[in-house]
């Protein structure tokens, strides 16, 4: 059985997508680190070190970007984010 994966949530309080990302993420039942950028401006170059950008919100799986919210959705749409995160079991 394989480990379960890191997933980081690249976030800001002020921004809606966020809001949608972290909530869609929780009604998954995934748990998820969340790096709010708003309390945390210097990790800005870290996001952008592992995404080529700082715009949030922006999902990591262990270490792979994913892509902001409607990414994220769209892989829930055609299973493939239960495939990254559970190896299909889910």
């Amino acid at each position: 059985m394989s480990s379960r994966p890191r997933i980081v949530l690249y976030s800001a309080s002020f921004c809606a997508e966020c809001e949608r990302a972290r909530r869609l993420l929780e009604r998954r039942g995934l748990i998820f680190e969340e790096v709010d950028l708003g309390a945390d401006p210097e990790r800005c170059c870290e996001l952008e070190a592992l995404t080529g950008g700082r715009s949030v919100p922006q999902v990591l799986v262990d270490g792979s970007p994913i892509g902001g919210f409607a990414a994220l959705a769209a892989l829930v749409r055609v299973g493939q984010l239960a495939e990254l995160t559970t190896g299909g079991t889910r």
